[in-house]
């Protein structure tokens, strides 16, 4: 899988504008992902952000060693602030060409540099559906940022690289729905899944 360096920022961007649109009522609503919270999403989102930025500076240490955790991941008081700042330090780790060349480690696995940069926005394009569809908000990825989630998520489910997490048995979505439709199907979720309650 090979893919061509490109910028973060218009679905960082995207992300940050998805967060700030979360209202404190809505924290404890329930997303796409059964076991976590809106919260828990927001968490899991700076936690990626801090890895992946450190990871395409190849900053290795105890932000890129972590593998997944027991305990959801969670948001402090100062996440409004937090969350952006390191969406911002993301694109900017990603700029540099040199992220997406030789090998790079994130969620405690050793990756080369553009399978990292794929993960990373796999994540982002995911969970920024996950956000704005458990919060009532309109989500259009950015498009770059989706052919590659898309192409990832493709090959991981050719592989059979699947797991009981977060990113579950494939849900199948027709041939001529939206690129959109097809990578949240891959990704295990339900394009149609919608707030309840």
């Amino acid at each position: 899988m090979t893919h061509t360096p490109l910028d973060f920022g218009p679905q960082t961007r995207i992300v940050a504008r998805l967060a700030e649109g979360v209202t404190d009522a809505q924290l404890s609503d329930g997303t796409p992902c059964p076991a976590y919270a809106v919260r828990h999403v927001l968490g899991h989102l700076l936690g990626l952000a801090v890895a992946f930025r450190d990871a395409g500076r190849k900053d290795l240490g105890a932000t890129t060693d972590t593998g997944p955790q027991d305990a959801l991941p969670d948001v402090g008081p100062a996440w409004r602030a937090e969350l952006p700042q390191a969406l911002g330090e993301l694109a900017e780790a990603w700029r540099d060409t040199a992220a997406w060349t030789g090998m790079t480690r994130a969620g405690g696995v050793d990756m080369p540099g553009e399978v990292t940069a794929a993960v990373a926005l796999d994540e982002l394009v995911v969970h920024s559906w996950d956000l704005a569809r458990a919060t009532g908000q309109p989500y259009t990825p950015d498009p770059a940022a989706l052919e590659h989630a898309h192409a990832f998520l493709r090959a991981a489910a050719e592989e059979g690289d699947r797991d009981d997490g977060i990113f579950g048995p494939v849900v199948p979505v027709p041939a001529d729905a939206p690129l959109l439709d097809r990578a949240i199907g891959l990704s295990g979720r339900d394009p149609g899944w919608s707030r309840r309650g």
